[in-house]
């Protein structure tokens, strides 16, 4: 039976640990997390020398890491076996090898936590060997976090670090990083070193320390779209096409399309409550004025058509059907064509 990521830490972090887990999925944050707790704290520091063994799919076979799997610990009541990168491990390709693991699974070695991190990938989950292991080991689907959950995400983990996040310093973070969760946690715990006694991390925070410009981003930019305000969006399309070395076009133009698919998801929202338009946005409720003003100012059929243009513009900065132009100018004229 599959758990989630946030289940297993709660045991871990109880002291409770299975035999076998087998981690696998899109999302690697969950993964390492996982695995990276269990090297740290499942074994004495001391005991690691001799107990904690890390092997890489690419450079072992099945035989190999049950071998380690199955030996006894050194002056210990257990060891640690983990297999990063197992995704590329060639047993799983042949019946040999999973019947090798299958049948450990079954009957594994109770002095030793073995952690399989099998990431990007799954395995077949028809298969002899998915249905063992999601019966016989710890079983985690990491899967990528939906772009509606985030936020609260950043909340929960800003929190586990003691950091209180402001609602506006969240959005920021969100729209400016996106769902790579891994740089997402560093960033906060910069902040968390860099703001001593204090915990409050606004807007003015995320700008100082992730290095955001204050009036030139990205959320400013949707805002400004929301707004119809033609000036503001201009200047900061302008200092993006300044700053393009350094300043992607790609992730400009998916967040804009973010943000267009939230109104078109409100414009069919029948509760017009702000909690019902938050929730169906997820976004926060202290930015549900924002998002019904750029619901007054593009009704649901403009909203359809500028995704259109949206996906127009996506397609010429990939290299399709692109007229030869530079990419501050394909933005230059979305977002023209977004409020006219």
């Amino acid at each position: 039976m599959a758990v989630t990521p946030v289940e297993v830490l709660r045991t871990l972090k109880n002291g409770e640990y299975a035999p076998v887990y087998f981690l696998q999925g899109a999302e690697p944050f969950f993964i390492d997390e996982i695995s990276d707790y269990i090297e740290e704290n499942g074994i004495e520091e001391s005991q690691k020398s001799f107990n904690l063994m890390v092997l890489y799919g690419k450079e072992v076979d099945m035989s190999q890491v049950l071998l380690n799997a199955r030996r006894f610990p050194m002056m210990s009541d257990r060891q640690v076996v983990i297999v990063k990168e197992a995704q590329v491990l060639e047993s799983f390709k042949n019946e040999t090898g999973r019947k090798l693991l299958e049948d450990y699974i079954q009957n594994p070695q109770p002095s030793t936590i073995l952690v399989f991190c099998h990431k990007h990938k799954k395995i077949d989950g028809r298969s002899s060997l998915a249905k063992s292991l999601k019966k016989h080991t710890v079983f985690v689907e990491s899967e990528q976090l939906k772009e509606n959950n985030l936020p609260v995400w950043i909340e929960n983990f800003a929190l586990s670090i003691d950091l209180v996040m402001a609602p506006d310093a969240t959005q920021l973070l969100a729209d400016h990083i996106g769902t790579n969760l891994e740089r997402i946690t560093n960033e906060l715990k910069k902040i968390r070193n860099n703001l001593g006694e204090d915990n409050k991390v606004s807007a003015a925070v995320i700008h100082k320390f992730v290095g955001i410009n204050k009036d030139y981003n990205v959320f400013e930019l949707n805002k400004a779209l929301q707004y119809k305000d033609i000036t503001k969006v201009n200047k900061i399309v302008n200092y993006f096409d300044k700053h393009s070395k350094t300043q992607s076009v790609i992730p400009i133009i998916a967040l804009i399309h973010s943000m267009f698919a939230k109104l078109l998801k409100l414009h069919f929202t029948k509760e017009r409550s702000d909690q019902a338009l938050a929730k169906a946005a997820g976004v926060s409720p202290y930015f549900v004025k924002e998002y019904i003003i750029g619901m007054n100012n593009y009704k649901a059929g403009k909203v359809l058509t500028n995704l259109g243009f949206i996906m127009d513009a996506d397609l010429q900065i990939k290299g399709v059907d692109r007229p030869g132009i530079s990419d501050g100018q394909v933005l230059r004229d979305l977002v023209y064509k977004l409020m006219h």
